[in-house]
């Protein structure tokens, strides 16, 4: 198919969750793979690294741990409730389409982990210490590799292919680490089913800027 604009990809890179059963090129995965390789990254330290699965029998595992975390996220969005700014229609479309994504993972042909090696915590020129130099660490450390994982999703859309970005298998990090064999200073940030999809892309709806931009100081909602 033809590619399509960087805007046109973002208004229309909706969550997708289900695919056909057929096969992504490697040629393909290379290409948006190196489009994630061209995000920033802190101090360009490209610390990134990226596990494409496609052998089926640790797609089935990663499967099996994303089913376990399900069991979590279930019981929060039941806490939770439905958020303010979707509709029912739309608040119920999504618990569907992500009921399924917590069955069929490892339906997609294509697995994709994005995660970052970490460095020791600490700097003597930080004014913080201690706990709060650790979770201002692991707070920004997603500046590292979230952006990568944009232009992946990005790239995805622009050549035909669906995704969705997914955090929940890190209830059960240390699993996926061991079913990937990754370093013990390497921690996965997102997991992405990557596949041709069954369901149409876009467009994206959000919430309108007035109520989530301001124009100087808080208060001041921007009017463009």
């Amino acid at each position: 198919m033809a590619e399509i604009g960087v805007f046109e990809a973002i208004h229309s890179a909706r969550a997708l969750r289900r695919f056909r059963p057929d096969p992504v090129p490697d040629e393909l995965l290379t290409r948006v793979l190196d489009a994630a390789v061209r995000a920033p990254s802190a101090s360009s330290g490209q610390n990134w690294l990226f596990a494409i699965v496609k052998d089926p029998a640790v797609r089935a595992r990663l499967g099996e741990i994303y089913r376990e975390s399900s069991r979590v996220v279930q019981a929060e969005y039941a806490e939770r409730g439905k958020p303010q700014y979707l509709g029912d229609r739309q608040y119920e479309l999504m618990r569907k389409s992500s009921n399924y994504l917590f069955e069929h993972l490892a339906d997609a042909p294509v697995v994709i982990v994005a995660a970052l090696r970490l460095g020791a915590v600490g700097s003597r020129h930080s004014p913080l210490h201690g706990e709060q130099e650790q979770a201002r660490y692991w707070r920004l450390s997603g500046a590292s590799i979230y952006p990568a994982v944009q232009n992946l999703m990005l790239a995805c859309r622009a050549v035909g292919l669906g995704t969705v970005l997914t955090t929940i298998h890190a209830y059960y990090e240390e699993q996926v680490k061991a079913a990937l064999n990754l370093p013990a200073d390497v921690h996965s940030y997102a997991l992405m089913p990557v596949g041709w999809p069954l369901d149409k892309f876009g467009p994206v709806k959000r919430r309108p800027l007035s109520e989530v931009a301001f124009r100087d100081r808080w208060g001041n909602p921007w009017v463009g």
